[in-house]
């Protein structure tokens, strides 16, 4: 039996659809228990928990409106009750507003960057003790194919701009909490099968659209023991889409 100290716990955020959705059944197929967060996307959440379950897995739901703060460590205080430990935060919620820039409205703005940077901030800060105190900790924080470099935006800038916050704060963090054995990486996908706004297939290096698997591929690299000297990286999985 594994020793408590080295439990494969996952908190995976916004995980009640989509992306996260997809992580938190592989991270429990994986012999990961998960604790599964929501906000608003309860009913795709406890269909997560349910089909583990069902499988044998162990897995919670959570709702918790991460941008606020309070919200963020009340989640944490109920993971650790429920699992004891935690391993690895996957901060993966995110609002995408699909608006224009001259469109941008202040509801606009302020879901686009509270979602993902404030979101961000505020769960890892949350999770720190228990990451720290688990021996081998990582945190994988989902960004975008151009989180790591400034220029001109034409939708969602508020997304945009969290998401450039995401990188800052994974590098700031990965320096602060290399002492302490926790690795802190970012691994961003281009455009998914599912995106909004899709470009031409044409327009994608790869000749396809990118795939809940191939961001998979990357963050279970990441989180392997063996990777423990990786951290402040960046992978984008895109396809070649963004490069310049």
């Amino acid at each position: 039996m594994e020793p408590p100290q080295r439990k494969k716990v996952a908190l995976v955020t916004g995980a009640g659809r989509g992306l996260g959705a997809y992580l938190a059944r592989k991270l429990g197929r994986d012999g990961w228990s998960v604790a599964v967060h929501y906000h608003s996307s309860r009913e795709g959440a406890c269909e997560v928990v349910e089909e583990l379950r069902a499988e044998g897995g162990d897995a919670e739901a959570f709702q918790a409106d991460l941008v606020r703060q309070a919200e963020a460590e009340s989640l944490l205080e109920a993971v650790k009750k429920r699992f004891g430990s935690l391993r690895l935060l996957i901060n993966n919620s995110g609002v995408y507003p699909p608006v224009g820039l001259l469109q941008t409205r202040e509801e606009d703005w302020q879901l686009g960057w509270q979602t993902t940077a404030t979101a961000t901030l505020f769960t890892t800060l949350a999770a720190l003790p228990l990451l720290r105190s688990s021996g081998a900790g990582r945190i994988v924080n989902i960004g975008d194919s151009a989180c790591d470099r400034l220029g001109a935006r034409e939708m969602a800038l508020g997304y945009h701009i969290g998401k450039i916050g995401v990188y800052l704060l994974s590098r700031s963090f990965a320096r602060e909490e290399a002492r302490h054995g926790l690795t802190v990486n970012v691994v961003s996908p281009g455009y998914l099968a599912e995106s909004v706004n899709l470009p031409p297939l044409s327009k994608i290096p790869a000749g396809r659209f990118g795939t809940h698997e191939d961001l998979w591929t990357a963050i279970r690299f990441l989180i392997d023991e063996k990777s423990g000297y990786v951290t402040g990286s960046h992978i984008v999985v895109s396809g070649g889409w963004n490069l310049r």
